[in-house]
């Protein structure tokens, strides 16, 4: 797995050709359990890493569309899974903890809950305030800017800027900004997010 910018945290990527941009899965060391976020297929070489690191305890699926190989690894492992909140009726795969907007999986991981997006609550998970994990709404095509999931997949776009407005009114300590799709975000992350909703169109907004 790769080595990101913090010694706890590292990733394992995959590249999407018909997007031209890597999906990523996530991996947070801890003590007292690794978390891992929207896990893609591990090959042999990232399975090893993550086996040294001490495997998973929990895994944690943001939205309905990124359960990609989360089931598998939690077998393998033995790791607990956790899903939004608002998609418990509907949701894929059975989970242990459903997050709501607001809640706290582990010591400081903190469960963000966006509306309007394509699917109902999608997770974002904030680790001790710094450093945002995001699942589809918020992404980087493009290196060093942010952007939002393209307005034919929102749920409802008024709703999915307020969301994203919000966030970065709540949380201004956010440095690094980890998308599920595309360039990471590893320093600056607040000002880009204030970028990226500064870019947005204020009439679709909600007041």
């Amino acid at each position: 797995m790769k080595a990101l910018h913090r010694p706890d945290l590292f990733c394992w990527s995959q590249f999407d050709e018909s997007r031209n941009v890597d999906f990523h899965g996530w991996a947070w060391i801890r003590p007292d359990g690794n978390v891992l976020i929207d896990p893609l297929p591990l090959g042999d070489h990232d399975r090893k890493h993550l086996t040294e690191l001490g495997g998973a305890a929990w895994i944690v699926v943001t939205n309905s569309d990124h359960t990609r190989a989360a089931e598998g690894l939690a077998k393998e492992f033995g790791a607990q899974l956790a899903g939004p909140a608002a998609e418990k009726k509907t949701f894929p795969l059975p989970c242990e903890r459903w997050l709501a907007n607001g809640d706290s999986l582990v010591p400081g991981l903190v469960a963000l809950a966006f509306d309007g997006s394509k699917t109902p609550g999608e997770l974002a998970l904030l680790i001790d305030e710094t450093t945002l994990v995001t699942g589809d709404l918020i992404r980087a095509h493009r290196g060093g800017s942010l952007m939002l999931l393209p307005d034919a997949k929102l749920g409802h776009k008024a709703t999915a800027i307020s969301s994203v407005r919000q966030l970065v009114k709540n949380y201004p300590a956010i440095d690094a900004v980890l998308v599920g799709d595309g360039w990471p975000v590893f320093r600056d992350g607040h000002e880009r997010l204030r970028e990226l909703v500064t870019s947005l169109p204020i009439t679709d907004t909600i007041r």
